[in-house]
């Protein structure tokens, strides 16, 4: 196997050069296409380019954009030089630019459009060693003065690739020789995720940790060159960046989408793919689209689908138990599953079929007729939407992993896809479940997952003191996230251990930083930020009593008593102008982690019950004795 990530892609494109490698849209938006050859080749001027600007061996480049056909040409060219990229998308903060760019001493950056390169201007002044901005679309003379007034250079990325092919006239195979100059231990990226304290951490991930994953996606999907695969998802988080390279891996071809429904069914229809990668969120908008586009036809069709669908459910349940794809967490006897199920699925097998034929062949047709299966990652997958795709014919893999573990853990099997886990530990990687006093647990056992292997980073970048915290000396990681591991090596996640936030949609979200800024308010006391595995961000919040109180007296709010005045809607919206004032844009935050519900509630945290005895929040505590409140919030 290669060893570095330009090596490999090199092997792919010598081998079926002719094969298309990217569907991409230009602003007509319409797909054009890029062969593995054409890809290699361009790959090779822009990374020319690069060394004509001097970037060399172990210096750190700046990759600011979304998801478009040369991000993967961008990051192969670093790569190719022996350089490293730090990426970020297009909603990146001044504040994380500053930092992060900053931190990593980037005298090269890749930014998308003008309003990119506006923002990393102004930080100018913050960015001493910044020396060019290489840009995919044009910007404005103004731009570029302003630019030029500041000490920075702009090209364009056309021009980077004309400069490249000057040079590589000039030095023949000089590319060729850097690239195989790369070893699998040289660093490929640093992708930065956010902190707890709100200070983002660099994961440094090296050529080996992604390389060493990509074999195993054979036993995950059964994949042939040329198959398709449609994406949306950012590829600067490490979930589509490692998804990316196992397309490439296996000379199959990606095309981008965008995560919006008319667009995404659009292209279902036009691409026909055989694969997809996408977050929970993304498969819950399509089972509800499904769902309502049923719900608008006639009443008949509308009960033939619930009848096909309830015993397509039924169906898939007792395959699942004849077949052995029923979690084994605590000890199941096999063969009685088997024999317990195989009469029930027996039975339901011809009604299955003829609604394979008469419902769900439409509903594929719809998603372009060759869909095999799609992989969920980036938060828990529902068990409803799970059940359903599986019920149509169409298999889910949910996986598990993190930016640390480049990321992938473990993930579901194609032909072993156990719904209710998150999959099989990957071959080449250990894990083991630890409870209290640091002992490993059995299977059935709930306790912090720890992973070693050869996918596990090298480290936060210059952060020793964090690293230290999370990886030991041995190579064990701590994931931060509770678990549990059945009888055939497969992880369930039941909670986590780290205050991380994942949405459904694969968005990380620290709490602490937007629990504080609310706290700055001044009718707010405490507050805990909730959404775990959700589509959105909630609140508990515990008003300061007083200033409610002389709120409601100088706007003339009726007080019965404290508990009833908090339900008054003058109080809410004074409370939700409040919330939407601290979380917002204009304050640093995200358009995700903007609040969308909350709930008031009478009584403050105390220490010793939802506080522990240096006043932290004691969240798993909390979500329990507020559980109904919480669970309407999410209604």
């Amino acid at each position: 196997m290669e060893q570095t990530l330009p090596l490999m892609l090199r092997a792919r494109a010598s081998k079926t050069p002719e094969i298309i490698i990217q569907y991409y849209k230009n602003k007509d938006e319409k797909y054009r296409s890029i062969t593995y050859g054409q890809f290699y080749e361009t790959m090779c001027f822009a990374a020319a380019g690069l060394l004509e600007l001097g970037v060399k061996r172990g210096d750190r480049v700046g990759l600011v954009a979304d998801n478009r056909q040369e991000w993967m040409v961008a990051d192969f060219a670093v790569l190719s030089v022996g350089a490293s990229d730090v990426p970020r998308g297009c909603d990146i903060t001044s504040q994380e630019i500053v930092y992060i760019l900053g931190l990593t001493a980037c005298e090269v950056v890749f930014a998308e459009n003008q309003k990119q390169t506006e923002k990393i201007l102004s930080c100018k002044n913050d960015l001493p060693v910044l020396k060019t901005l290489i840009t995919f679309d044009p910007v404005d003379n103004k731009t570029e003065a302003d630019a030029k007034a500041a000490g920075i250079e702009i090209i364009y990325f056309a021009s980077l690739i004309a400069m490249g092919h000057k040079r590589e006239a000039m030095h023949p195979g000089e590319v060729e020789k850097e690239i195989e100059k790369g070893n699998g231990e040289e660093t490929a990226t640093i992708i930065f995720t956010s902190g707890t304290t709100g200070e983002p951490k660099g994961v440094v991930l090296c050529h080996r940790n992604f390389m060493c994953q990509l074999p195993y996606f054979s036993l995950i999907f059964e994949l042939k060159p040329g198959d398709i695969w449609l994406s949306m998802l950012p590829v600067w988080h490490v979930y589509e960046r490692l998804m990316e390279y196992a397309i490439f891996y296996f000379s199959t071809t990606i095309a981008y989408s965008k995560p919006i429904a008319s667009i995404l069914m659009d292209d279902f229809r036009t691409i026909r793919p055989h694969w997809m990668v996408s977050v929970p969120r993304i498969w819950e908008a399509i089972m509800d689209g499904i769902n309502r586009n049923i719900r608008s036809k006639n009443i008949f069709s509308k009960k033939i689908f619930d009848f096909a669908a309830a015993g397509s459910m039924m169906y898939t349940y007792f395959k699942d138990k004849t077949f052995c794809l029923l979690p084994n967490f605590h000890g199941r006897i096999r063969p009685i599953d088997s024999v317990i199920g195989f009469f029930p699925w027996l039975l339901l097998l011809p009604a299955r079929g003829l609604a394979q034929v008469i419902v769900f062949n439409k509903i594929l047709k719809g998603l372009g007729g060759r869909l095999k299966a799609g992989i969920s990652g980036g938060g828990s997958l529902p068990a409803k939407v799970d059940l359903f795709f599986n019920s149509i014919g169409l298999r889910l893999q949910e996986g598990y992993g993190l930016t640390e573990t480049a990321p992938l853990v473990s993930v579901r099997q194609y032909k072993r896809s156990r719904r209710g886990t998150i999959g099989q530990v990957m071959p080449n990687a250990e894990v083991k479940i630890i409870g209290k006093k640091e002992k490993t647990l059995p299977p059935g056992k709930n306790g912090i997952i720890f992973v070693k292997g050869p996918q596990v980073m090298k480290g936060y970048y210059q952060k020793p003191e964090l690293t230290a915290a999370v990886l030991s000396e041995d190579g064990w990681f701590n994931t931060g996230d509770i678990g549990m591991r059945t009888y055939n090596n497969e992880l369930r996640i039941t909670g986590r251990a780290k205050d991380t936030i994942v949405l459904r949609g694969g968005e990380n979200v620290e709490p602490v930083p937007i629990e504080c800024k609310l706290r700055e308010s001044p009718y707010i006391q405490q507050c805990m930020v909730i959404g775990q595995d959700q589509k959105y961000i909630a609140a508990i919040i515990i008003p300061w009593q007083q200033q409610i109180m002389d709120f409601a007296a100088e706007h003339s709010i009726p007080i019965v008593d404290y508990e009833l005045l908090l339900q008054q809607p003058e109080i809410n919206e004074l409370i939700s102008t409040e919330v939407s004032g601290n979380i917002s844009q204009k304050n640093g935050f995200k358009p995700y982690e903007r609040i969308y519900k909350f709930v008031l509630v009478p009584k403050p945290f105390e220490q010793g019950k939802e506080l522990s005895g240096k006043g932290e929040l004691i969240r798993k505590k909390i979500g329990d004795m507020y559980a109904k409140e919480i669970n309407k919030l999410f209604k």
